[in-house]
């Protein structure tokens, strides 16, 4: 066998655009996970009875089972009650709910890292609890969070792959148009391999200027 990149390599552009749906995705998708993260875990942490035990049922469901089978849920089960989805708006609700469900548990730990005397600080001031929340609570999480919030985003962003499976051009979704077209596997899928580290690694640095622009956060990339 002769490897033969020639042939595939004007799907590059493509699979470039297929990249930056991707990280578009799991940026989404993360920034809606982390805002349900923050309002599950303060209402883990500070609400009654009832919100909690509606916070945890979310949270065993989504973490109890395949992201994959929640995207299908989505995708064909809803439309027999009259719920028609879009591929790309089903593998966004999704992944946003799942990540909603496994960055609660990730920021409910956030929470109880908090010094004492900032909450005091901020109740001294007036602050109330979605202010304190916000002002106080939410940056603390993400600086002491931050390497396993970085975690979660790559593994988001690696799983928008999944994504190809509901026909949304994503880097794996195009990846398996042109192998469909050239019958050229090693040579793409060594290629988008290369694009997903690459992808990792643009992630990553995305991660780290948001958290150092938002969030005052001093972390590596890597």
């Amino acid at each position: 066998m002769q490897l033969q990149y020639g042939q595939v390599w004007h799907y590059l552009p493509d699979f470039l655009l297929g990249a930056a749906t991707a990280l578009w995705i799991a940026g989404v998708a993360f920034a809606g996970g982390l805002l349900i993260g923050l309002a599950g875990a303060a209402a883990l942490v500070y609400s009654a009875w009832p919100l909690r035990a509606l916070v945890t049922a979310y949270v065993r469901f989504f973490t109890y089972t395949p992201q994959l089978v929640q995207i299908f849920f989505l995708f064909f089960a809803l439309p027999e009650l009259g719920i028609i989805l879009s591929p790309v708006a089903a593998v966004l609700i999704g992944m946003t709910l799942n990540a909603g469900a496994y960055l609660t548990e990730i920021e409910r730990a956030g929470f109880a890292s908090v010094p004492r005397a900032e909450l005091e600080a901020a109740e001294t001031l007036g602050f109330g609890r979605v202010q304190t929340v916000w002002y106080v609570i939410a940056p603390h999480v993400i600086r002491a969070l931050y390497p396993a919030l970085s975690s979660h985003y790559i593994i988001m962003t690696l799983g928008t792959s999944m994504a190809a499976i509901f026909g949304v051009e994503e880097l794996t979704g195009r990846a398996l148009n042109a192998n469909a077209i050239s019958f050229r596997s090693v040579e793409i899928f060594s290629i988008v391999a290369v694009i997903y580290v690459a992808l990792t690694v643009v992630a990553s640095a995305l991660l780290w200027l948001v958290g150092r622009w938002l969030f005052r956060v001093k972390a590596k990339v890597f």
